[in-house]
C-alpha cells in the first residue's frame, strides 16, 4: 500500500488532473459560450443539442474514440518502457485535444461570450469539477493497478480517460448547477434592489413588448420623448429580469430621469408579469405576435397569453400593432390599435409614409428601410402623442432616425449596399428583409443561418425560408444545425444548387464574398445571433 500511496504517485495522478481539466476546459470553451446565449438554461442547452443538424455530440464522440484508440496503440508500442508505457500514452490525449481546440476555435462563436463575473464563476466551476473527477479518476485506476498487479492493465489504465470527451457537455451542465446555489439567491436580491430604487425615483414608465421589433420600437420611441423629456432606456436587447435591473441599478441618479422605457421579453408565460413587477408600465406598446419563441412557449395561444399579461399591469393605456389588436380584445386596461400610418412607400433609400394624429396629417420618410419601420414608427408616435409630445416634434423625430444597428442597417461599402439585420430572427422581419434587398439593384445574396425558437416549426418555417430564397443570385447558409432544412425548402421550391453555398461560419461567407462583389450589388446578412441558434 504504500507505494500505492506514495509521493511521487500523488504528484502524478494531481499532475495529469490538472493538465486534463485544463483540456477539458478549453474544449468546453464553445459550449460555455452557448450557454450563456441560453441565459445559462441546462434545458435549452441541451435542446440545442439534440436538433437534428447538430454535430456537437458526434465531436465529442471522435475526439474520445481518437484518444482511446491512439493512447492504447502508444501504451502498447512503448510497453517495454515499464511504468513510463502508461505515462507516454497520454501523450495521444495531448496531441488529439490541441487538434479539437483548434478545430473548435475555427467554429468560433459569432457572437463571442461576455467575459462576465458570472461566467468567469462558471469557467472556475467548469475547471474545479473535471480536476475533481480527473484526480479520482486516475486515483482509482492507480489503485485498480496496485492491487490487481496485471502488466496489460498497468500500460492500458489511462486509456479509460478518453471517456472524459464524452462528459463535456453533461459536466458543463452539472458545473451550471453547482454555481446556481450562489447565483439565484444574489440575483434575487439584485433585482428587488432595482425594483426598490425605480420605485423610488417613479419616472414614467413605458414597456414594450412583442415577438419583434422590440428594440427597434425602444430606440424609435426614446428618439421622439427626447424631444420633450428626459428619458432612459435599457440597452441594445437587454429584456430580461437581470438585464433590466442593471439599467436601473447602474443609473447614478435615476431622479433625473423623466420617462424609464423598458424592452421586456418572454420565453415562458409569467415572464412578462415578473418583469411587470420589476417596472410597472404607465403606457406598454405591443409591436406585434409571430410564432417567435413557440420552442419555449409551446402554442402560439401561450405566446398571446404571455405578451398579454403586460396590459394587466399597464396603468394608462397600451398601443397594438394593427394586426393582433383583435387578439387582445377585453383587455384591463384602454388599448389603441396603430391606424395612424398610411399610403407606405418603401424604397431602397428609406421610407416615405402618411403619417395622421387626431386631426395632424403629414408626409413623413424616415431613413428606416422596410414598410414594416412606419408601422413601428406609427406605434410609438401613437404613444408619443399621447405622452405629450407635439405633433411638430414627433415628425421631426422621424426625420432625424437613423439607421438601427444589426436592424435593416445600411452600410455602404466601395459601391456594395450591405444590409445588415443581423439581430432579426423570425419569420415577419425575414420576410420583410428579403422584400427590402429585392428594391436594391445589382447581384443580391442572401447570408443566414436560419430562424430560431420555432420549436416544432423550425423544419416547417426555415424549409418556408428556403423556399423564399429562391431567385436570388447567390444564397450562403452558415452552421450546420438549422441550415438543412433551408437547404431542403430551396432546392425542393426550384432553387439553383449552384447558388447555393453552405460554410461553417460567418467568417468563412465573408471570405466567399471578398472580390465577388462589384459596384451596385448588395449583401443581406440576415441573423447574426449567438450560435446557440445555429
Amino acid at each position: 500500500m504504500g507505494i500505492f500511496i506514495s509521493v511521487p504517485k500523488t504528484i502524478e495522478c494531481a499532475v495529469i488532473a490538472v493538465l486534463l481539466a485544463t483540456a477539458m476546459l478549453l474544449s468546453s470553451a464553445k459550449l460555455l459560450g452557448i450557454l450563456q446565449s441560453c441565459t445559462y438554461s441546462n434545458r435549452k442547452l441541451s435542446e440545442w443539442m439534440r436538433k437534428k443538424y447538430n454535430l456537437t455530440l458526434g465531436r465529442h464522440l471522435l475526439l474520445a474514440l481518437c484518444c482511446g484508440l491512439s493512447s492504447a496503440v502508444l501504451a502498447l508500442v512503448f510497453s517495454f518502457a515499464g511504468q513510463w508505457a502508461s505515462i507516454i500514452s497520454l501523450a495521444a490525449f495531448a496531441i488529439f485535444f490541441v487538434l479539437y481546440i483548434n478545430a473548435d476555435t475555427k467554429l468560433s462563436l459569432r457572437s463571442p461570450a461576455t467575459l462576465t463575473p458570472r461566467f468567469m464563476r462558471l469557467m472556475a466551476a467548469v475547471w474545479l469539477v473535471n480536476a475533481i473527477l480527473a484526480y479520482l479518476a486516475v486515483t482509482l485506476l492507480n489503485f485498480a493497478d496496485y492491487l490487481w498487479g496485471n502488466a496489460l492493465f498497468s500500460d492500458l489504465k489511462y486509456v479509460a480517460l478518453a471517456v472524459f470527451p464524452l462528459l463535456i457537455a453533461p459536466i458543463v451542465c452539472l458545473s451550471n448547477l453547482v454555481i446556481k446555489i450562489y447565483e439565484v439567491p444574489r440575483n434575487a436580491k439584485y433585482v428587488k434592489d432595482a425594483a426598490k430604487k425605480l420605485a423610488a425615483a417613479h419616472p414614467i414608465v413605458v414597456g414594450i413588448t412583442g415577438s419583434y421589433g422590440k428594440t427597434s420600437t425602444k430606440i424609435i420611441l426614446s428618439r421622439m420623448l427626447a424631444k420633450k423629456y428626459s428619458v432612459l432606456s435599457t440597452p441594445r436587447s437587454h429584456n430580461t429580469p437581470l438585464g433590466i435591473s442593471k439599467t436601473i441599478n447602474d443609473c447614478p441618479d435615476l431622479s433625473a430621469c423623466d420617462v424609464f422605457i423598458a424592452e421586456m421579453g418572454a420565453r415562458h408565460v409569467g415572464d412578462i408579469a415578473a418583469l411587470c413587477k420589476l417596472c410597472p408600465p404607465d403606457y406598454s406598446i405591443i409591436t406585434g405576435i409571430c410564432p417567435q419563441h413557440l420552442e419555449s412557449f409551446g402554442s402560439l395561444e401561450n405566446i398571446v397569453k404571455g405578451k398579454g399579461e403586460i396590459l394587466q399591469s399597464t396603468k394608462s393605456c397600451a398601443f397594438i400593432a394593427a394586426d393582433c389588436f383583435e387578439r387582445f380584445a377585453g383587455s384591463p386596461c384602454k388599448i389603441v390599435a396603430c391606424d395612424c400610418v398610411g399610403n407606405v412607400r418603401p424604397d431602397c433609400d428609406g421610407t416615405t409614409f402618411t403619417l395622421a394624429l387626431g386631426d395632424r396629417t403629414a408626409d413623413v420618410r424616415t431613413r428606416l428601410l422596410g414598410a414594416h419601420a412606419a408601422y413601428n414608427i406609427g406605434l410609438c408616435a401613437q404613444c408619443a402623442s399621447a405622452m405629450g409630445v407635439s405633433f411638430e416634434d414627433i415628425c421631426a423625430a422621424i426625420a432625424e432616425l437613423d439607421y438601427i444597428e444589426h436592424r435593416l442597417q445600411l452600410i455602404k461599402s466601395n459601391g456594395v449596399n450591405i444590409i445588415d439585420d443581423g439581430f432579426n430572427a423570425n419569420i415577419v422581419g425575414a420576410a420583410a428583409a428579403l422584400e427590402v434587398l429585392k428594391s436594391f439593384g445589382g447581384k443580391k445574396t442572401v447570408v443566414t443561418p436560419g430562424l430560431v425558437e420555432l420549436g416544432i416549426l423550425d423544419h416547417e418555417e426555415n424549409a418556408a425560408l428556403g423556399a423564399k430564397l429562391v431567385g436570388f443570385d447567390r444564397v450562403i447558409l452558415v452552421g450546420d444545425t438549422l441550415v438543412g432544412y433551408i437547404r431542403e425548402g430551396y432546392l425542393g421550391a426550384g432553387g439553383d444548387p449552384e447558388k447555393l453555398t453552405v460554410v461553417p461560419t460567418l467568417f468563412k461567407a465573408e471570405e466567399l464574398l471578398s472580390g465577388n462583389l462589384k459596384k451596385g450589388d448588395a449583401v443581406l446578412f440576415l441573423n447574426d445571433l449567438p450560435d446557440v441558434y445555429k
